[in-house]
């Protein structure tokens, strides 16, 4: 994680303890590969042992952020359940999503403001809002606090791509935005439905079975 990620006063110990025992468990199976290699097995793949790994390691990248995530918007929203259960959902349905939420630093040089929402936060109207076919869903909702500030904004988008994939509009919008704010930035994909969130010019992998 990047050291901007060390900041919060949180309670590490249960992140701490759950990616400890994945390491550990990692660890048996690069013992367990090694003896392999040593003795030679016949029907050995090790192709499909370092692409387990590898999914392992994003396994334990997904936990740490979202506890990172909690982290971060536990202090600037009291609304962090609704929200996190929406991006459960959203991720779940594969409906696109992009959620700014405003910590300290002020937006409205960065991004061109859409419709004014004015309502307190609830994962039911984020759901509506963000539904296939809405007038809203297009850009970004903002929130500040408890409330839902507005939603169709659009955000500056980054110019970076990521060595694994090419980004999309919704993934370089909140990348840009976070380049140049301290907002925190929420993406649930539409073509895979996987969350993620950035966060200071860094985009991190959630696991939304672990968020709430």
């Amino acid at each position: 994680m990047n050291e901007d990620l060390l900041q919060p006063q949180c309670d590490f110990s249960p992140m701490k303890s759950a990616v400890k025992a994945n390491l550990m468990e990692l660890s048996e199976e690069i013992h367990r590969i090694v003896d392999a290699l040593d003795h030679e097995e016949e029907e050995y793949c090790l192709l499909r042992e370092i692409t387990n790994m590898r999914e392992t390691f994003a396994q334990i990248e997904s936990l740490a952020a979202s506890f990172y995530l909690e982290c971060y918007l536990a202090p600037y929203t009291n609304k962090y359940l609704d929200l996190s259960n929406s991006v459960q959902n959203l991720s779940r349905k594969q409906h696109g999503a992009l959620m700014v939420v405003r910590r300290e630093t002020p937006l409205e040089l960065w991004i061109q403001p859409g419709v004014p929402v004015g309502a307190e936060l609830s994962g039911s109207l984020l759901e509506s809002i963000f539904y296939p076919g809405s007038p809203l869903h297009d850009g970004a909702v903002v929130i500040e606090g408890s409330t839902i500030v507005s939603a169709s904004n659009v955000l500056p988008l980054s110019n970076r791509q990521t060595e694994e994939r090419k980004l999309g509009t919704r993934h370089r919008a909140a990348l840009g935005l976070s380049e140049r704010t301290d907002a925190l930035i929420i993406v649930v994909s539409e073509e895979t439905g996987r969350a993620s969130f950035a966060f200071k010019g860094n985009l991190y992998p959630l696991n939304v079975a672990e968020v709430s």
